[in-house]
């Protein structure tokens, strides 16, 4: 069934130029129920790259991604099939093809957790291209001071260095090759920092390459998150340093060269029946 939306021109004009957008009540609920069924399989099957960064810290703050199983198993199966979530992407790329690369699950609740690190996706990524984005759904209220934070634009900007979440310096790099990342958080008035609250049933699209950070959570707060991230035709391999570059598929570094089409069986066609 076609999305029927009347903001669908400005999304693609924002998503374009900004590289993050805001869509609201795009699930109903039986697409909030499809994307809860996936998280909680996920939650209950942790994969090899479950971790529980900053352990030590008050609060809880786990996550996971890229389980070997998720794509092909039928929460996710169905989540991404009979949810308006890929003819959102496609229509946001303006083009049609597009591929499930992999999930990640977030979970932060208990004590005064931390803000996660302004970081880029795409260098944890040995993929670029314009036709990338990653779906970010929220199973609780987000007010918009605690919600994910983007620096406006930044996807057609530098490429830094990301993250290697040091607590004692954020800016602290996960390898050598790139730029080290600003310290946004000691002069933020310098940055175009843009963020939303979010309702259950709203998701936020934005660019790998966006430099964005999540607020901390507070004192009897929780905040469970659901992130898919998708390529579509113009995407390409790219060799990235370091060791475990996502994703974490069986050979796909082995069969690939820089510049090759980014393509795999072990990423779903959801453009095919």
């Amino acid at each position: 069934m076609p999305l029927d939306r009347t903001d669908l021109d400005q999304l693609r004009r924002d998503f374009a130029t900004d590289g993050a957008v805001l869509v609201p009540e795009l699930l109903d609920a039986d697409g909030l129920a499809l994307a809860e069924a996936a998280f909680a399989w996920s939650i209950e099957h942790p994969g090899p790259a479950a971790s529980r960064p900053f352990e030590g810290i008050e609060g809880s703050f786990y996550q996971d991604l890229c389980n070997p199983e998720a794509p092909r198993n039928p929460h996710y199966e169905r989540l991404l099939r009979a949810t308006p979530i890929a003819e959102l992407v496609t229509q946001l790329w303006a083009d049609t093809p597009i591929w499930f690369m992999y999930e990640q699950v977030f979970v932060k609740q208990g004590g005064e957790n931390r803000r996660t690190p302004w970081h880029q996706d795409a260098p944890y990524l040995s993929v670029e291209g314009n036709d990338l984005a990653v779906v970010w759904i929220t199973f609780d209220p987000v007010r918009k001071e605690d919600s994910l934070e983007f620096v406006r634009g930044s996807h057609r900007q530098t490429l830094y260095n990301t993250s290697a979440f040091d607590p004692d310096d954020e800016t602290v790099p996960l390898y050598e090759g790139l730029p080290r990342l600003p310290d946004i958080e000691a002069d933020r008035s310098r940055f175009d920092i843009v963020s939303w609250a979010a309702e259950p049933g709203d998701v936020l699209v934005f660019h790998p390459a966006m430099l964005h950070g999540g607020a901390p959570t507070h004192p009897g707060g929780r905040r469970r998150t659901l992130t898919l991230r998708f390529f579509g035709r113009d995407a390409v391999y790219v060799e990235r340093p370091g060791q475990g570059v996502a994703p974490m598929v069986e050979g796909l570094h082995e069969r690939l060269f820089p510049g090759a089409p980014f393509r795999h069986e072990a990423f779903p066609d959801l453009a095919r029946n």
